[in-house]
């Protein structure tokens, strides 16, 4: 039996034996990424659709997924690829790409206006060794890395990671405990401590979806806001929260959508803490 050290699961794996996630697995007394260099997705995508407001603003950016989540959030979009049944034949359907091929796509549509790779769709911290390697050879081509991530990972981990990531977007998903252990089936002091972690070292903005009856108190967006007004990023700046409106999706389709009037007040109480203050799906 060998023990994961991704997340605060630690799961405990028998030989041939899958994590919590889907990602990763135990082979010859080890736990390594099932799905290391398993690409599902693969885009050219604005950076603004990561979401990044404040890094390299108008450019484009080479995003890649693969399979596997630790977090069940029961609203999830990409949920064919993060931890449905579907996701599970993506382990073996998926097109298999080394760091150097995907390190050398990137490289050619430069010219396309991409300034590197994000790593995003799935959660692309259960695979972190694909992400470490790739990373590493775009950034000896002069391109920027991108995580897009729910921060659900130990600080070692980032460690591994941190020489070759540029910027990070990071779900701050809610501010209570409740809500990430009964709702998202998450870990929210590991994720504080894995922002305040990124944020030491390389450009953060956060994202926070508001699902209706969930987290959208004010008094739980002054509580979040408060704590993020605390963070610096290396070059002094604030790091910028983007709020975004719930829909209808996967387990929660009987939800109604967040109203707009929602989120644009919800920013207004945002502000009241923070300089950099976006809307998102309105």
């Amino acid at each position: 039996m060998a023990v994961c050290g991704v997340c605060f699961r630690h799961c405990q794996l028998n030989e041939g034996q899958t994590g919590f996630c889907g990602g990763r697995i135990e082979r010859n007394g080890r736990v390594e990424a099932l799905n290391y260099g398993r690409v599902t997705s693969l885009s050219l995508d604005p950076i603004e659709k990561k979401p990044l407001a404040r890094f390299f603003p108008g450019s484009r950016i080479l995003s890649v997924g693969s399979f596997g989540c630790n977090l069940r959030c029961p609203f999830c979009q990409n949920h064919e690829i993060s931890w449905s049944e579907q996701a599970r034949k993506y382990a073996e359907t998926a097109e298999t790409f080394r760091p150097e091929e995907l390190a050398g796509l990137a490289v050619q549509t430069k010219k396309r206006g991409n300034i590197g790779l994000a790593f995003t769709y799935n959660e692309p911290l259960v695979g972190y060794e694909f992400v470490r390697d790739t990373a590493a050879l775009t950034h000896a081509e002069g391109l920027k890395n991108v995580l897009v991530t729910n921060g659900t990972a130990e600080l070692s981990v980032l460690e591994e990671l941190s020489p070759c990531i540029d910027a990070m977007n990071i779900d701050l998903k809610g501010f209570t405990e409740a809500y990430y252990r009964d709702v998202l089936g998450g870990d929210l002091r590991q994720v504080l401590h894995f922002i305040e972690a990124a944020a030491s070292f390389c450009h953060v903005e956060l994202t926070t979806l508001i699902v209706p009856g969930e987290n959208d108190s004010e008094e739980e967006m002054r509580a979040l806001s408060a704590w993020v007004s605390r963070l610096k990023l290396p070059d002094g700046e604030e790091v910028p929260l983007h709020i975004s409106r719930f829909f209808p999706r996967f387990h929660m389709q009987d939800r109604d959508a967040t109203e707009v009037r929602t989120v644009y007040r919800l920013a207004e109480v945002a502000r009241e803490k923070l300089k950099y203050v976006y809307t998102g799906n309105c």
